[in-house]
């Protein structure tokens, strides 16, 4: 049995995995969820309660949140591009970056959109600035640990890759990356140059407007 991602193009998480996908050309049927979809709606929720996508299905084999799928893979469908590296405490630095894509980037990023569609009990003026104000030290530590790097943790494109695409990609959309912070702003134009992410990103161009911050005349 193939693989099957369950998912939606324009979500952050899925856009994550997708690109551990596309790095190693792996076959996988991608299973929309949109309210038109609603087989594939349900067959998620059954292995899924808790609502969160993506959901990767591999054989008999429910696997679901992002890092986890991206190990999953690296595990059971190997390919040239290692996104996670051999020796253990190299893995450990590339697991921290992931973390920190995830909870000081793309968290943050996302208390000004949920304030923006009512699921905090704040304006969107107060979601915004709790955001903006995360993204500021996330951004200045960051371009700290950019020095003398390519990638994340160096010259080989990994998991922390996969997790800083999409977070940096929405939280400049968010509160766009200050002119201060030159190594990030060049670390996020490698990044929407990586051919996997450049993939991900034009699936999800036509939900655009599901955006609710309004969406950049960019990227």
């Amino acid at each position: 049995m193939s693989l099957a991602l369950y998912g939606h193009p324009f979500s952050s998480y899925t856009q994550k995995v997708l690109i551990a996908l596309y790095e190693n050309e792996t076959p996988f049927e991608f299973q929309l969820i949109e309210p038109d979809q609603s087989e594939n709606t349900a067959e998620w929720l059954r292995r899924w309660p808790l609502r969160k996508f993506p959901l990767l299905v591999d054989g008999d084999r429910t696997v679901v949140e992002s890092s986890i799928i991206i190990e999953h893979l690296h595990l059971r469908h190997p390919g040239p591009v290692r996104l996670l590296p051999d020796d253990p405490a190299a893995a450990l630095d590339v697991r921290f970056l992931d973390r920190f894509f995830d909870y000081h980037v793309m968290d943050a990023m996302q208390v000004a959109v949920e304030a923006a569609i009512d699921r905090l009990p704040m304006s969107t003026e107060a979601g915004l600035a709790i955001a903006t104000e995360r993204l500021e030290r996330a951004y200045g530590w960051l371009e700290g640990a950019l020095t003398e790097r390519t990638w994340a943790v160096g010259e080989d494109f990994t998991m922390a890759d996969c997790a800083a695409a999409p977070s940096l990609f929405y939280a400049d959309w968010t509160y766009p990356i200050p002119e201060g912070y030159p190594l990030v702003r060049a670390y996020r134009a490698r990044l929407l140059a990586r051919p996997s992410f450049a993939r991900a990103v034009e699936g999800g161009r036509p939900y655009r407007s599901y955006f609710p911050l309004g969406t950049p005349e960019r990227d």
